[in-house]
């Protein structure tokens, strides 16, 4: 298991200056962009036992941490 957190700029670190621009531009990217931050930090948090929850939350955040990429990655991808 990897404990790192997955930031959006490494997870798509060609797309970096997209991620920027469109944080400033585009009111729902960034809505997206700050859930991502903060589901991904809940995720890292659990991982790394900081603050532990159950397996099935820590997966349903997981869950809810790829929907978002999916998401943001459909934006960066027309972008």
């Amino acid at each position: 298991m990897k404990n790192t957190p997955h930031e959006l700029a490494e997870d798509f670190p060609d797309k970096s200056a997209e991620i920027s621009a469109l944080k400033q531009s585009d009111a729902h990217f960034a809505r997206l962009a700050d859930e991502y931050h903060n589901v991904n930090r809940a995720v890292h948090r659990a991982e790394t036992n900081v603050e532990p929850i159950s397996e099935l939350a820590e997966a349903d955040l997981r869950k809810t941490r790829a929907a978002l990429k999916d998401q943001i990655w459909g934006i960066l991808s027309k972008a």
